[in-house]
């Protein structure tokens, strides 16, 4: 643990508080849906959102970007949008008083801290792989040079679901640089009382700014401090390692697993159960919170078989298997 007093670390949570709370003035339920995206904001993790439209996806990350005080972009994929436009382009530019021209580059809007990337899987792959070094190195390259993008730098993205018309599928590579993927589902009916009342009188005040950049980097140093004992790590190993239908794999993954996990996943397991952990008021992670974000950080990094879809096992229903069939300890 750093050098931080017990009365510090309860200020930074209290601070957590505080930007749960200002999401919470604009965004009507989606308890599990904030706290994943907030465990993704800890951990320093790109979040995927998924849902069907009109459930707040958008809404819910224009929220967090005004509770935080970052440079906030957003970007809406569509069919003919181009890596230049995600990117940025090099302009011609002449010196009027020389006649000299020399290229400048025209950085785009994922040069930014937190980077909505709206509707992903309604852009061409050619499109959707030019975050791919943003997401991974946190820089661009272009044009035989690299450019460092700012920190913190976020991408929350939202897709719909892929049976919807005029989607692409995204692929493994990207979809394994995503720490989190948050499914978002239909709100109770209490919830939609209350969202129809919210929406449709008085225009609700603006989401107040509630923390800065270097509180969610202080955070994110704080996170990587948290407890994690040698016999969940043991147990993180096994569990990815597991999800990967070779010899040792449980009979349930050889069958509905065409291909497992990487290290990769085992890395997110970890950081996003220490920062579940943080975010609950802990310095130690525990079992709970492996069992809590297994789904969420290995859904989108199996591949399934064609049994498992004959049968309508879900990576869910797989997940929460493999989970148990892999002991602690």
């Amino acid at each position: 643990m750093t050098d931080i007093s017990e009365a510090e670390i309860q200020q930074k949570l209290a601070r957590l508080g505080e930007l749960r709370g200002a999401i919470g003035q604009a965004i009507v339920g989606q308890g599990a849906v904030v706290e994943q995206l907030l465990i993704g904001l800890l951990a320093g993790g790109h979040c995927l959102l998924e849902g069907v439209p009109g459930l707040g996806k958008t809404l819910l990350v224009r929220s967090l970007g005004e509770a935080l005080k970052l440079d906030f972009r957003r970007v809406q994929f569509t069919p003919d949008l181009m890596p230049s436009d995600i990117l940025g382009t090099e302009l011609l530019e002449e010196d009027h008083g020389t006649g000299h021209r020399s290229f400048r580059f025209q950085q785009g809007p994922v040069f930014t801290n937190l980077l909505l990337a709206d509707e992903l899987n309604r852009t061409p792959p050619k499109t959707q792989a030019a975050l791919l070094e943003a997401m991974q190195e946190r820089t661009v390259s272009y044009g035989g040079t690299t450019y460092k993008l700012p920190s913190p730098f976020f991408v929350l993205a939202t897709q719909n679901p892929l049976e919807q018309a005029g989607t692409y599928p995204l692929p493994e590579a990207q979809l394994d640089r995503f720490l989190l993927h948050i499914r978002v589902d239909y709100p109770t009916e209490q919830e939609e009382h209350d969202i129809l009342a919210q929406t449709t009188g008085a225009k609700p005040g603006a989401v107040p700014a509630v923390m800065q950049g270097e509180e969610v980097l202080a955070l994110q140093k704080l996170v990587r401090d948290v407890h994690f004992g040698e016999d969940l790590l043991r147990w993180v190993t096994r569990i990815v390692r597991a999800s990967r239908p070779g010899e040792g794999a449980p009979d349930e993954i050889r069958k509905y697993v065409k291909w497992g996990a990487g290290p990769r996943a085992g890395q997110s397991l970890i950081l996003a159960a220490k920062a579940r952990a943080l975010l609950q008021g802990r310095l130690a992670a525990t079992r709970e919170d492996i069992v809590a974000l297994a789904g969420p950080v290995m859904r989108h990094r199996l591949l399934l078989s064609f049994a498992a879809e004959a049968e309508g096992k879900s990576a869910d229903d797989v997940v929460a298997a493999l989970v148990r069939a892999v002991p602690l300890g």
